[in-house]
Order: C-alpha cells, then structure tokens, then sequence
C-alpha cells in the first residue's frame, strides 16, 4: 500500500465497467490493463486496486446499482481511496451523485486522458491545445458539487454546487478563455506554418511514425536518430512531435518526426484538439505505423489506428510501411513466424527497437519506398501561371528552370501526392 499524505501520492482506484450491450465492447481483461496503465501515466497515482464491473447496463442516475455503489464504497472507505477512475463516459450527473455518495474525486476516462495531457504537453501549442479541450469538456460538467473554476476561487468541495447564476457566470467565463486561448493557438499556428513552409524549401521527405500508444514509437525515433526522447513504458509518453534530419544509409535524408500515441474510444474532441499535434502525419511523404506485435489486441490496435488516420484526411496515396515492434516480446516460435510473413511482404518489416534488430531492414525499406516515390518530370507554365509556379518552388521541387516567349520550362522531382496537388490547382 502506498502512503496517501506525506509523499503526496494519491490512492486511487481503477473500474471498468463491462456492458453486455455496448457497441465495440472489448475484452474486459486487456481493457481493464490498459486502464490501469492510462492512470499509471498520472504523476502522483498510485493504484491500490482495479477491477472488471459486469453491468447489463448504465444507470442513467448513478452509473452502477445501489447494491454496487454500496459494496464499492465500503471497500474505497476501507482502503483510504481519494480517487475513483471509470474507465469510460460518465454524465455530468452520474459523476456528481457518484461523488457525493462515495466522498472521493472521480474521473472518468476523458478525464483521465486530459490530466494526462496536461502534464505531457510541453510545446506552447500543445499546451494551448490541451486547455482548449479541457475547458470545453469542463464547460458539459458545470451542474458538479465543484467546479474547477470554483476550486480557483477558493472553493471548499463536496459541500453543494454553485446556483444557477454561477454556474451561468462560469460558463460565460469558460467562453470568454476559449476565445482567447483560440487567438492564441491561431498565432502559434501560424508560426508553425512558416516554419513548414521554410521547411519545404529543403525538398527532405518528411517521415512520421504513427502508431497505438506504447507500441514503442519513441524508443524507434531514439534508435533511428539518436535523440534522448523520452521513451518510457507508459501511456501518452509522447504528446508534442519531435523531429529530427537523418540520412538514411542507402537513401536520401529525411525529416522524423515522433507524434503522439493513438487509443481506442479517445473521444472525438480529443482528436480534434490534438490535430495540428498530428499535422505533420498529413504532410507525409512516408508514414510508419508502428504495432505492438506482442500485444494480444495488436490486430484491433491497427484497427482504431487506420481509423483515427482515415478522419485525419491522411491520403490513400501516401505509402505507408507497417512496423510489426517489440519481436523480443514474443516466443520464439512466434517471433520467427512474424519474420518469415514480414519478409514476403515489401510494406511490412519485423523488428526490435529496444535490442536493434531488423534496423537495417526498416532504413532500407524506408530508402527505397521514398527513392520509388519521387520521379522526374518536365512542365510547362504560361506567364500568365504564376500562382502554380510559385507553389512548386515553394515545395522545394524544382531541380532547373529555364524561360522562351512560350513560358516557363521547369524540371521538378517530386512525390505523386505533390503532382496531384499540382494538378488539382489547375481547376
């Protein structure tokens, strides 16, 4: 047992709630283990206990039943728990009589995942993002016993909710920091679109790793770059992307960049708050989707991947290589079959990240999925197409140009995704 006062460690409590009939509905096992790793990210927590709640359904008031909320309150009074993490949606109201009945501070996993983006978000953008999302899911939860807000008044908690005017008060208040904070972000933004744009001026294939969160991604990036990024066994290790030029062995020089990790049921506010983290998956010239082979849900894992990337707008045209990581973690029967499949298949390679093997055969998958993608090709512009030439040298493709009365006569090498967009700008 963890002390609770003088190392400021928070006892805490992780449930599940395992619903018969919810759409999706995972296995309860490894969705409870990735629970309980989701609350072992937040500094501070330590997990007394976890466990699997079996319901035929919600209860719109209170979540669970009487005799649930009954039998689980004795054990969090018994065991000293200060906070209870629900992983899944909990209604404003479910969560205030929740509270109230229970005597602790409850999360629920939109919750949880925002506490955890807050303490990892290190970039001004990522930290603006973060406060955007928290405030607008702050905003859906004013009718609470306490408010965040009314905590920074100096509010006592689990005494009673403000009155109608205040929590009017706050919502107003709420709006008022969005608009300020979407000023912010916009000016952020802009200054990582000038930096993009100075970036594609040096014509370097953009690389982005993609994957679920922990499938090791960051500990790839430190392999491939030698960077010292923070690549620890935890959920949302990385939340701002990190980027690096290398020179691939056999191929040309790119740009790496690290994103954040991927989850399942992350909602869709979430998503949204974290899609300028994420732009520079759409600004690929290559993606590697890094996988977790060992993990027993590693085929629904790439599942809610593609899908998160297919909402993203991330093109069918860009190529992609899948990363089947962590082949140290399997049996060794296992693991020499994951090798065989990989290597019958050009978009797949089969590797370690912590122990370096098949490093090689991912830096040469990687030169020659970007060499294969870039051709040459000759253009001709009129005088008068100075917007679609300017937008080539803006991309950094033009290798020569030369002039006649005709126009302009231009050699480019460039991806297929560039000569789409090329084209589309003709319309």
């Amino acid at each position: 047992m963890a002390d609770t006062g003088d190392t400021g460690t928070t006892r805490a409590a992780v449930l599940h709630p395992d619903i018969r009939t919810a759409p999706g509905r995972r296995d309860p096992r490894y969705a409870l283990e990735e629970a309980v790793a989701l609350a072992e990210a937040l500094p501070g927590l330590s997990v007394e206990w976890a466990e699997t709640v079996r319901l035929p359904r919600a209860h719109p008031g209170t979540f669970f039943g009487s005799g649930k909320i009954e039998e689980i309150g004795a054990r969090l009074k018994e065991d000293g728990i200060e906070l209870v993490l629900i992983d899944g949606p909990v209604t404003p109201v479910q969560q205030r009589n929740l509270e109230r009945a229970w005597k602790v501070k409850l999360l629920d996993r939109t919750g949880l995942i925002l506490e955890i983006f807050s303490d990892r978000a290190a970039t001004r953008e990522g930290v603006l993002q973060v406060e955007m999302a928290a405030l607008s899911y702050q905003r859906t939860r004013l009718v609470r016993a306490w408010t965040h807000l009314e905590r920074q008044r100096g509010g006592l908690g689990f005494v009673g909710g403000p009155g109608e005017t205040q929590i009017e008060a706050d919502r107003r208040a709420i709006d008022e920091q969005l608009v300020r904070l979407r000023r912010q972000l916009d000016k952020v933004v802009k200054t990582r679109t000038l930096h993009r744009a100075a970036r594609a001026k040096v014509p370097y294939p953009i690389v982005a790793l993609v994957g679920y969160t922990n499938a090791g991604k960051s500990t790839l990036f430190n392999r491939l770059t030698g960077a010292e990024v923070m690549a620890k066994d935890m959920l949302f290790a990385t939340l701002d992307p990190t980027m690096r030029a290398i020179r691939l062995p056999e191929g040309p020089e790119v740009i790496l960049s690290d994103t954040v990790g991927f989850i399942s049921d992350l909602p869709t506010e979430l998503v949204a708050a974290f899609r300028a983290t994420l732009e520079e998956v759409l600004e690929a010239d290559l993606v590697l989707h890094v996988r977790d082979i060992s993990h027993p849900e590693t085929e629904d894992q790439k599942r809610d991947v593609e899908t998160i990337l297919e909402d993203l707008g991330v093109l069918e045209a860009t190529p992609k290589i899948e990363v089947w990581n962590k082949l140290d973690l399997l049996p060794a029967d296992q693991a020499e079959a994951a090798r065989a499949t990989a290597a019958r298949r050009a978009e797949v390679v089969a590797l370690s990240a912590l122990s370096g093997e098949g490093m090689a055969d991912l830096t040469g998958a990687m030169g020659r999925a970007l060499e294969g993608e870039r051709r040459e090709e000759s253009l001709h512009l009129g005088f008068d197409d100075g917007r679609r030439r300017a937008w080539l040298f803006e991309k950094g493709v033009v290798l020569d140009e030369s002039q006649d009365e005709a126009g302009h006569h231009l050699r480019v090498r460039w991806s297929p995704k560039q000569a789409a967009q090329f084209r589309a700008m003709a319309g």
